[in-house]
Protein backbone atom coordinates (compact mmCIF):
# COMPACT_ATOMS: atom_id res chain seq x y z
CA UNK A 1 0.00 0.00 0.00
CA UNK A 2 1.37 3.41 -0.96
CA UNK A 3 1.30 6.34 1.44
CA UNK A 4 0.64 10.02 0.81
CA UNK A 5 1.35 12.91 3.19
CA UNK A 6 -0.95 15.96 2.85
CA UNK A 7 -0.82 19.34 4.59
CA UNK A 8 -3.93 21.46 5.12
CA UNK A 9 -6.26 18.46 4.99
CA UNK A 10 -8.99 19.77 7.28
CA UNK A 11 -11.22 21.13 4.51
CA UNK A 12 -11.60 22.02 0.86
CA UNK A 13 -9.07 20.62 -1.57
CA UNK A 14 -6.92 19.02 1.12
CA UNK A 15 -9.81 16.99 2.50
CA UNK A 16 -11.09 16.07 -0.97
CA UNK A 17 -7.60 14.85 -1.88
CA UNK A 18 -7.31 12.79 1.31
CA UNK A 19 -10.68 11.13 0.67
CA UNK A 20 -9.87 10.34 -2.97
CA UNK A 21 -6.53 8.72 -2.20
CA UNK A 22 -8.05 6.76 0.68
CA UNK A 23 -10.84 5.49 -1.59
CA UNK A 24 -8.17 4.50 -4.13
CA UNK A 25 -6.43 2.20 -1.67
CA UNK A 26 -3.71 4.49 -0.32
CA UNK A 27 -2.69 5.08 3.28
CA UNK A 28 -3.24 8.79 3.91
CA UNK A 29 -1.42 10.89 6.48
CA UNK A 30 -3.65 13.94 6.74
CA UNK A 31 -2.17 16.85 8.68
CA UNK A 32 -3.90 19.97 9.94
CA UNK A 33 -3.56 22.59 12.63
CA UNK A 34 -6.51 21.39 14.74
CA UNK A 35 -7.04 17.64 14.30
CA UNK A 36 -9.26 17.61 17.39
CA UNK A 37 -11.95 19.29 15.28
CA UNK A 38 -11.79 16.70 12.48
CA UNK A 39 -14.77 14.33 12.51
CA UNK A 40 -14.83 12.82 9.01
CA UNK A 41 -11.30 11.70 8.11
CA UNK A 42 -10.77 10.16 11.54
CA UNK A 43 -13.56 7.67 10.79
CA UNK A 44 -11.97 6.39 7.57
CA UNK A 45 -9.73 3.31 7.49
CA UNK A 46 -6.09 3.81 6.50
CA UNK A 47 -6.20 7.52 7.35
CA UNK A 48 -3.88 8.91 10.01
CA UNK A 49 -4.75 12.42 11.19
CA UNK A 50 -1.92 14.39 12.78
CA UNK A 51 -1.39 17.96 14.04
CA UNK A 52 0.84 20.19 11.94
CA UNK A 53 1.14 23.95 11.71
CA UNK A 54 3.26 24.63 8.61
CA UNK A 55 4.41 27.95 10.09
CA UNK A 56 6.20 26.02 12.86
CA UNK A 57 9.50 24.82 11.38
CA UNK A 58 10.47 22.87 14.49
CA UNK A 59 7.15 21.03 14.55
CA UNK A 60 7.57 20.18 10.86
CA UNK A 61 10.98 18.61 11.52
CA UNK A 62 9.70 16.62 14.51
CA UNK A 63 6.55 15.44 12.77
CA UNK A 64 8.26 14.36 9.56
CA UNK A 65 11.00 12.54 11.50
CA UNK A 66 8.38 10.69 13.51
CA UNK A 67 6.38 9.78 10.41
CA UNK A 68 9.42 8.51 8.54
CA UNK A 69 10.38 6.33 11.50
CA UNK A 70 7.09 4.46 11.09
CA UNK A 71 5.98 4.80 7.46
CA UNK A 72 7.29 4.67 3.91
CA UNK A 73 6.13 7.83 2.12
CA UNK A 74 5.59 7.91 -1.64
CA UNK A 75 3.97 11.32 -2.27
CA UNK A 76 4.00 14.64 -0.41
CA UNK A 77 1.28 17.18 -1.19
CA UNK A 78 1.99 20.73 0.00
CA UNK A 79 -1.56 22.04 0.10
CA UNK A 80 -1.79 24.21 3.24
CA UNK A 81 -2.35 27.86 2.44
CA UNK A 82 -4.79 30.75 2.36
CA UNK A 83 -5.42 33.93 0.42
CA UNK A 84 -4.51 37.36 1.77
CA UNK A 85 -6.81 39.43 -0.41
CA UNK A 86 -6.80 43.19 -0.55
CA UNK A 87 -4.61 46.12 -1.66
CA UNK A 88 -1.01 45.91 -0.50
CA UNK A 89 -1.26 49.32 1.15
CA UNK A 90 -3.88 48.00 3.57
CA UNK A 91 -1.89 45.13 5.11
CA UNK A 92 0.09 45.12 8.33
CA UNK A 93 3.58 43.68 8.65
CA UNK A 94 2.11 40.78 10.61
CA UNK A 95 -0.43 39.93 7.90
CA UNK A 96 2.21 39.93 5.18
CA UNK A 97 4.64 37.85 7.24
CA UNK A 98 1.97 35.25 8.04
CA UNK A 99 1.05 34.92 4.36
CA UNK A 100 4.69 34.30 3.45
CA UNK A 101 5.24 31.96 6.41
CA UNK A 102 2.23 29.83 5.49
CA UNK A 103 2.15 29.79 1.70
CA UNK A 104 5.88 29.82 0.94
CA UNK A 105 8.03 28.97 3.95
CA UNK A 106 5.61 26.19 4.90
CA UNK A 107 6.18 24.56 1.51
CA UNK A 108 9.93 25.06 1.74
CA UNK A 109 10.22 23.58 5.22
CA UNK A 110 7.99 20.56 4.62
CA UNK A 111 9.84 19.85 1.38
CA UNK A 112 13.26 20.20 3.00
CA UNK A 113 12.26 17.75 5.71
CA UNK A 114 11.40 15.06 3.15
CA UNK A 115 14.17 15.61 0.57
CA UNK A 116 16.89 13.50 2.27
CA UNK A 117 14.46 10.60 2.57
CA UNK A 118 13.36 10.73 -1.09
CA UNK A 119 16.92 11.30 -2.25
CA UNK A 120 18.20 8.20 -0.47
CA UNK A 121 15.16 6.23 -1.57
CA UNK A 122 15.73 7.45 -5.16
CA UNK A 123 12.00 7.76 -5.58
CA UNK A 124 9.16 10.05 -4.53
CA UNK A 125 6.88 12.83 -5.73
CA UNK A 126 6.35 16.32 -4.36
CA UNK A 127 3.12 17.97 -5.49
CA UNK A 128 2.89 21.66 -4.64
CA UNK A 129 -0.51 23.32 -4.86
CA UNK A 130 -0.26 26.81 -6.30
CA UNK A 131 -2.96 28.68 -8.23
CA UNK A 132 -3.60 30.32 -11.55
CA UNK A 133 -2.61 33.39 -9.53
CA UNK A 134 0.79 31.77 -9.28
CA UNK A 135 0.99 32.10 -13.06
CA UNK A 136 -0.91 35.34 -13.69
CA UNK A 137 -0.95 38.48 -11.53
CA UNK A 138 -4.26 39.94 -10.40
CA UNK A 139 -5.38 43.04 -8.45
CA UNK A 140 -5.90 42.71 -4.68
CA UNK A 141 -3.85 39.51 -4.84
CA UNK A 142 -0.34 40.95 -4.90
CA UNK A 143 0.97 39.23 -1.76
CA UNK A 144 -0.91 36.02 -2.56
CA UNK A 145 0.52 36.26 -6.10
CA UNK A 146 3.99 36.72 -4.66
CA UNK A 147 3.80 33.55 -2.56
CA UNK A 148 2.27 31.41 -5.29
CA UNK A 149 4.64 32.67 -8.00
CA UNK A 150 7.45 31.87 -5.57
CA UNK A 151 6.21 28.32 -5.00
CA UNK A 152 6.01 27.81 -8.77
CA UNK A 153 9.59 29.00 -9.22
CA UNK A 154 10.76 26.96 -6.24
CA UNK A 155 9.13 23.86 -7.72
CA UNK A 156 10.70 24.30 -11.15
CA UNK A 157 14.18 24.87 -9.75
CA UNK A 158 13.81 21.97 -7.34
CA UNK A 159 12.59 19.67 -10.11
CA UNK A 160 15.93 20.18 -11.86
CA UNK A 161 17.88 19.58 -8.65
CA UNK A 162 16.13 16.34 -7.72
CA UNK A 163 15.78 14.77 -11.17
CA UNK A 164 19.18 13.08 -10.80
CA UNK A 165 17.83 11.18 -7.79
CA UNK A 166 14.63 9.96 -9.47
CA UNK A 167 12.51 12.38 -7.42
CA UNK A 168 9.76 14.32 -9.20
CA UNK A 169 8.43 17.78 -8.33
CA UNK A 170 5.08 18.81 -9.75
CA UNK A 171 2.80 21.84 -9.52
CA UNK A 172 -0.99 21.72 -9.56
CA UNK A 173 -2.45 25.17 -10.27
CA UNK A 174 -6.22 25.35 -9.73
CA UNK A 175 -8.42 28.25 -10.68
CA UNK A 176 -11.56 29.04 -8.72
CA UNK A 177 -12.95 26.12 -6.73
CA UNK A 178 -16.32 25.42 -5.14
CA UNK A 179 -14.94 25.39 -1.60
CA UNK A 180 -15.22 27.75 1.34
CA UNK A 181 -11.88 29.31 0.39
CA UNK A 182 -13.48 32.67 -0.36
CA UNK A 183 -15.24 32.76 2.99
CA UNK A 184 -12.79 30.90 5.20
CA UNK A 185 -9.28 31.38 3.82
CA UNK A 186 -9.46 34.83 2.30
CA UNK A 187 -8.26 37.37 4.78
CA UNK A 188 -9.26 40.78 3.54
CA UNK A 189 -8.15 44.30 4.29
CA UNK A 190 -9.93 47.57 3.66
CA UNK A 191 -8.47 50.81 2.33
CA UNK A 192 -10.75 53.66 1.27
CA UNK A 193 -8.62 54.56 -1.76
CA UNK A 194 -9.29 51.16 -3.34
CA UNK A 195 -13.05 50.81 -2.79
CA UNK A 196 -13.96 50.75 -6.49
CA UNK A 197 -11.23 48.26 -7.30
CA UNK A 198 -12.19 45.92 -4.46
CA UNK A 199 -15.86 46.10 -5.46
CA UNK A 200 -14.98 45.19 -9.05
CA UNK A 201 -12.76 42.28 -8.02
CA UNK A 202 -15.37 41.05 -5.53
CA UNK A 203 -17.80 40.43 -8.38
CA UNK A 204 -15.72 37.38 -9.19
CA UNK A 205 -16.37 35.95 -5.72
CA UNK A 206 -20.16 36.17 -5.84
CA UNK A 207 -22.27 33.09 -5.12
CA UNK A 208 -23.24 32.99 -8.80
CA UNK A 209 -19.62 33.03 -9.94
CA UNK A 210 -18.50 30.47 -7.36
CA UNK A 211 -21.24 28.11 -8.57
CA UNK A 212 -19.41 27.97 -11.92
CA UNK A 213 -16.05 27.16 -10.36
CA UNK A 214 -14.43 23.73 -10.49
CA UNK A 215 -15.32 21.25 -7.75
CA UNK A 216 -12.58 20.41 -5.28
CA UNK A 217 -13.11 16.72 -6.07
CA UNK A 218 -12.22 17.36 -9.72
CA UNK A 219 -8.99 19.10 -8.76
CA UNK A 220 -8.24 16.25 -6.34
CA UNK A 221 -8.48 13.89 -9.31
CA UNK A 222 -5.84 15.94 -11.12
CA UNK A 223 -3.62 15.66 -8.05
CA UNK A 224 -4.14 11.90 -8.11
CA UNK A 225 -3.25 11.81 -11.81
CA UNK A 226 -0.09 13.85 -11.17
CA UNK A 227 0.90 11.45 -8.38
CA UNK A 228 0.39 8.30 -10.43
CA UNK A 229 0.93 9.08 -14.13
CA UNK A 230 4.73 8.60 -13.97
CA UNK A 231 5.13 11.57 -16.32
CA UNK A 232 7.90 14.15 -16.11
CA UNK A 233 5.30 16.91 -16.48
CA UNK A 234 5.93 19.92 -14.23
CA UNK A 235 2.65 21.89 -14.25
CA UNK A 236 -0.94 20.69 -14.15
CA UNK A 237 -3.38 23.55 -14.68
CA UNK A 238 -6.61 22.43 -13.00
CA UNK A 239 -10.14 23.46 -13.91
CA UNK A 240 -11.84 24.89 -16.97
CA UNK A 241 -11.50 28.53 -15.95
CA UNK A 242 -7.85 27.97 -15.02
CA UNK A 243 -7.12 26.32 -18.36
CA UNK A 244 -8.80 29.16 -20.25
CA UNK A 245 -6.88 31.82 -18.30
CA UNK A 246 -3.58 30.05 -18.76
CA UNK A 247 -4.17 29.47 -22.48
CA UNK A 248 -4.89 33.18 -22.86
CA UNK A 249 -1.73 33.93 -20.90
CA UNK A 250 0.36 31.75 -23.20
CA UNK A 251 -1.12 33.22 -26.38
CA UNK A 252 -0.38 36.82 -25.41
CA UNK A 253 3.00 38.38 -24.74
CA UNK A 254 3.54 39.17 -21.04
CA UNK A 255 2.92 42.84 -21.79
CA UNK A 256 -0.21 42.00 -23.76
CA UNK A 257 -1.57 39.94 -20.87
CA UNK A 258 -0.76 42.73 -18.43
CA UNK A 259 -2.53 45.34 -20.56
CA UNK A 260 -5.60 43.13 -21.01
CA UNK A 261 -6.08 42.74 -17.25
CA UNK A 262 -5.02 46.30 -16.38
CA UNK A 263 -7.66 47.91 -18.55
CA UNK A 264 -10.43 46.02 -16.73
CA UNK A 265 -9.61 47.90 -13.55
CA UNK A 266 -9.23 51.50 -14.70
CA UNK A 267 -11.80 53.85 -13.21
Amino acid sequence: MKTIFITGASSGLGKATAKLFQASGWHVIATMRKPENEKELTELPNVTVLPLDVTDAAQIRRTVAEILSMHSIDVVVNNAGYGLIGPLEAFSDEQIQMQIDTNLLGVINVTRAFIPYFRKKKNGVFINITSTFGLIGYPTCSIYNATKFAVDGLSEGLAYELAQFGVKVKVVAPGGMQTDFAGRSMEGAIHEAYQNLVAKVSEGYSAEQIANYTKAEDVAQIIYNAATDKKDQLRYVAGNNAIALYADHLELTPEGQFEKIRTQFLF
